[in-house]
């Protein structure tokens, strides 16, 4: 999700692209934790420990992510627009 990037390097165009990229990402997140969440519930239901366990963790890091990589961004597009 580019959490490498360095945001301050990039123009504002490029800075609002990055923002309707990920924007236009949210839905397959959501879906894709939804896929694990639904996966680790029926992991739990059939007594399987470890797949479960690792279902919640891969949902949080996918999810924790994406959020902090719009964040950056959001907040970097937010600083430069109250410096002008």
């Amino acid at each position: 999700m580019g959490s490498n990037e360095d945001y301050a390097q990039k123009t504002m165009e490029e800075l609002l692209a990055e923002e309707q990229k990920l924007k236009s990402r949210k839905t397959m997140t959501a879906v894709l934790v939804g896929f694990m969440m639904g996966v680790a519930i029926f992991a739990a239901v059939r007594g399987k420990f470890l797949p479960t366990i690792a279902m919640i963790i891969f949902s949080y890091l996918i999810g924790n992510g994406y959020a902090k990589s719009l964040k950056t961004v959001q907040s970097e597009i937010s600083r430069r627009s109250a410096g002008h």
